[in-house]
């Protein structure tokens, strides 16, 4: 189930989070390493370089490092153009030292594959494809026109045709191999965060909505004694303002309004207060708050809570906490949006155990998709006649993602099946034959059965004012 009231960032929108202070530093580490290597290959294993090509090269990057210091502010965030630029721009300059230093004969040839793969971790798959291609037109270039590495005694250091041939060949299937698998892994780390954050921020919202009912409900309580004694003395005054008519439409005004007070005050919030109450309540409770807003959706939910074996007659008390009222009321949404007409929300107990289970009597999970339901932005394939009875549902799987780990944080345990085998004719289809979530917790992690709540919940405790 999609919720568009989260923030979902796109590739695009990621693609501008790179800094320049980052770029600059890779550039530096590339700087010293390449001097490094020039000054070893030159004293250590005596090969011929041409310095003044190269550190012009190396140059060219340490000026280009140097305005991008001076010129940009050390928070700079570049752009996707930007960035792709700033690549390709290191990818060129890798290339021209390569030229002059021997081209697929040196080993170092394999460093072009890091600024793809940075990109394919980074950016989109439009400026990927371009540095992709560009990495695997310097490198084919190479393979034919380089200046070869020579010893100070006018040895050729250079590889046979076939190996030159197959580091090239090697080289390019890097190229692809890298950059699919660091795009394809970094969009999943990408999706899992985004969707962390949409279960954050539905976490934090029920939180708030929880405490201000907390607020509300020990406000009506408390205004309830003023409230009617203003209009028990509104309601004298009009017995005793019968001749005057002025006066007697004021103390009617004062009357209603009070009224009006109570009928606002009762319907933000239920009666009680932020004690006990608000903590915990009975198990049928909690599942019926969980399932209220879905209620008048035209389709019926039928409730049925009993123990199981072992259970005891006594409905246990759970606790009234904000993950595990929206991770419910977000598989309720899911089975009320795919049913035909009827949702079932059972629940039972064991002296263990506290199993809901939500069952509706719709078409079901596809079949291809059960092993990965709970993953977020998961998109599947709809046929055309579920396009046309939802043209409006993108499916993205956010909300069970959301459910599911909304209430794995309570300690509950998931599991995701279907009422009937999917080929099976409508005549033969069960009544329960859509998609079903069993959701069980271990009884001491969710029921508030303690001292506190086994002796009642006690006198309600007058709220300090001033």
């Amino acid at each position: 189930m999609a919720d568009t009231s989260f923030p979902v960032f796109d590739g695009m929108s990621r693609s501008h989070w790179v800094r320049l202070h980052t770029m600059i530093v890779l550039r530096w580490v590339a700087v010293s390493g390449q001097i490094a290597a020039i000054f070893i290959a030159l004293s250590v294993y005596r090969v011929q370089v041409p310095l003044g090509p190269c550190f012009a090269a190396i140059g060219l990057a340490i000026i280009a490092n140097l305005l991008a210091v001076f010129v940009y502010p050390q928070n700079k965030r570049l752009s996707e153009n930007e960035t792709l630029l700033t690549l390709a721009f290191d990818l060129t300059l890798l290339t021209m030292l390569l030229y002059f230093t021997g081209g697929l004969d040196n080993p170092f040839a394999l460093l072009v594959l890091a600024p793809v793969t940075i990109s394919a971790t980074a950016l989109g798959a439009r400026s990927t494809l371009i540095l992709g291609g560009l990495a695997v037109l310097f490198i084919t270039m190479l393979l034919f026109v380089h200046i070869p590495l020579q010893t100070d005694r006018g040895e050729l250091l250079q590889m046979p045709d076939i190996f030159r041939f197959g580091f090239w060949v090697a080289i390019v299937i890097g190229v692809a191999f890298l950059a699919l698998y660091a795009r394809r892994v970094a969009g999943e780390i990408n999706s899992m965060s985004d969707a962390l954050v949409a279960t954050q921020m539905a976490l934090a919202r029920e939180q708030k909505l929880t405490d201000l009912g907390g607020v509300v409900a020990a406000a009506a309580h408390e205004l309830g004694t003023p409230l009617a004694t203003i209009k028990l003395v509104s309601s004298e005054l009009i017995e005793e303002l019968e001749d005057d008519e002025d006066l007697r439409l004021d103390a009617e005004l004062i009357r209603d309004q009070a009224d009006r007070c109570r009928d606002i005050l009762r319907s933000m919030g239920r009666a009680g207060k932020d004690d006990l109450h608000m903590r915990h309540a009975p198990l049928d409770t909690v599942i019926r708050e969980a399932a209220e807003p879905h209620e008048d959706r035209g389709k019926q939910i039928e409730f049925d809570v009993a123990p199981g074996t072992g259970g005891g007659s006594r409905q246990p008390s759970i606790r009234r906490r904000p993950e595990i009222i929206h991770g419910l009321r977000n598989l309720v949404q899911n089975a009320v949006d795919f049913s035909v007409s009827t949702v079932w929300v059972d629940a039972k107990w064991t002296e263990d155990k506290v199993i809901i289970r939500i069952s509706d009597d719709g078409r079901g999970f596809p079949p291809n998709a059960i092993g990965r339901i709970g993953d977020p932005f998961m998109r599947i394939r709809k046929s055309q006649s579920d396009r046309a009875s939802r043209p409006e549902y993108d499916g993205m799987g956010l909300g069970l993602f959301i459910a599911k780990t909304l209430l794995e944080r309570s300690g509950a345990q998931l599991t995701f099946s279907n009422g009937a085998d999917p080929f099976l004719t409508e005549s033969e289809r069960p009544a329960r034959s859509g998609a079903i979530v069993e959701v069980v917790w271990p009884r001491n992690l969710i029921a508030a059965e303690d001292d506190e709540t086994s002796a009642g919940l006690g006198e309600n405790l007058q709220i300090p004012v001033g």
